[in-house]
């Protein structure tokens, strides 16, 4: 008996529901990346990078933030997100998952609860599991039940702080957050308001500050930004007032104990900024697909949701599989995705549009649907 024989056996089970993972290359036109803007190849971006290096700037950092690893273009770029979103301050991280994971491992303290919406995304689980709270799922979008969950806490003798956390756009379904009313619930009991605005910052608001610009700079309201979708490099920075900053420079061990990012990255998040303010066509371009895309394959059964991300529900995981083999070997890059990702019985074709592919892409893709459906 090998050592890894119950490995060997946990892989055998996925083969045989039809959800073991593999790797594949990227091939055919992007309908599944979230390089929204299409600044993964920036030549803003890219001349920002080589101009850093030319002043020196390291590629890597040497270490953590807090021994040697802080360079001033960490600095830089926390400032100026800061002002660009409108908060008092930002921290960097390496990546979303990391930062999502540190907020909810550290944040909430002993005595405390976080409501959390069923369907946030799989780093703010890792963090509840980490952390000292105590953590309920509400139903998706249910605002009722996010706050009878608060409810129900203060009458069993909750005492603490309830922390309500949500993503502004959903990463799976493309649907929004109620975040006024969310936002409503929290200052009736006297809460936190956790917004990940991953899949909307450069995508929607002004500027491309997201969904949640209304509530940024409040002292009840924290936002995580990444930096690796529609900004096109990499890394996550979480915005909020200066003690929550500090609190996590101090307390958060995604973040103590892990090297610093590239300072390079830091310089790129830079320019990234820069573009979402200086280049609002690429935003209107956006949603010009986006509004293509969903007359062209709603009668595929896509649903529409207003936003970049369209999700085609097929459920059974096999089938969802087959028909993403068969739109990629028509030249069109699209995974499925299947559970635990999404729950079960909701497996699905994630369709994810950039500026990386163009009307007529997008009329192809409809008609290769039609075929891989029939």
């Amino acid at each position: 008996m090998s050592v890894f024989d119950p490995h060997r056996n946990d892989l055998a089970a996925l083969d045989a529901i039809a959800r073991r993972r593999v790797l594949i290359e990227r091939q055919g036109k992007d309908f599944s990346s979230n390089d929204y803007l299409a600044l993964g190849r920036s030549r803003r971006i890219a001349v920002a990078v080589s101009d850093a290096i030319a002043r020196g700037v390291p590629i890597g950092s040497g270490g953590s933030r807090l021994l040697r690893g802080n360079d001033p273009e960490h600095e830089m770029l926390e400032a100026e997100a800061a002002a660009f979103f409108g908060a008092e301050t930002a921290l960097y991280f390496s990546t979303g998952y990391a930062a999502n994971a540190a907020l909810f491992a550290t944040l909430p303290q002993r005595g405390d609860l976080v409501v959390h919406d069923a369907l946030i995304h799989a780093s703010a689980h890792e963090g509840m599991r980490l952390g000292r709270g105590d953590s309920v799922a509400a139903p998706h979008n249910d605002v009722t039940a996010f706050e009878d969950a608060i409810l129900a806490w203060r009458r069993g003798g909750g005492r603490g702080r309830p922390w309500i956390a949500v993503e502004s756009l959903y990463s799976m379904d493309g649907d929004r957050a109620p975040l006024d009313d969310l936002f409503a619930v929290a200052q009736r009991h006297d809460g936190v308001l956790l917004i990940d605005e991953a899949h909307a910052t450069g995508v929607f608001g002004a500027d491309g500050r997201g969904l949640a610009g209304a509530f940024e700079g409040r002292p009840d309201v924290v936002t995580l930004r990444t930096c690796g979708k529609a900004m096109g490099c990499e890394g996550a920075l979480v915005c909020g007032p200066a003690v929550v900053r500090d609190f996590l420079i101090n307390r958060a061990r995604a973040f103590i104990f892990s090297t610093a990012p590239s300072p390079l990255m830091a310089s790129a998040a830079r320019a990234s900024l820069r573009i979402l303010a200086d280049e609002p066509d690429r935003r209107t371009a956006l949603h010009a697909l986006v509004a293509h895309a969903e007359h062209a394959l709603a009668p595929h059964g896509v649903t529409p949701t207003g936003s970049q991300i369209l999700p085609l529900v097929i459920g059974d995981d096999a089938a969802t599989m087959r028909i993403a083999a068969a739109v990629q070997a028509a030249g069109f890059d699209i995974r499925g995705i299947r559970p635990p990702t999404v729950p079960q019985g909701t497996s699905r074709l994630r369709i994810s549009l950039t500026l990386n592919v163009t009307e007529h892409d997008i009329t192809a893709l409809a008609d290769a649907l039609q075929k891989a459906l029939s």
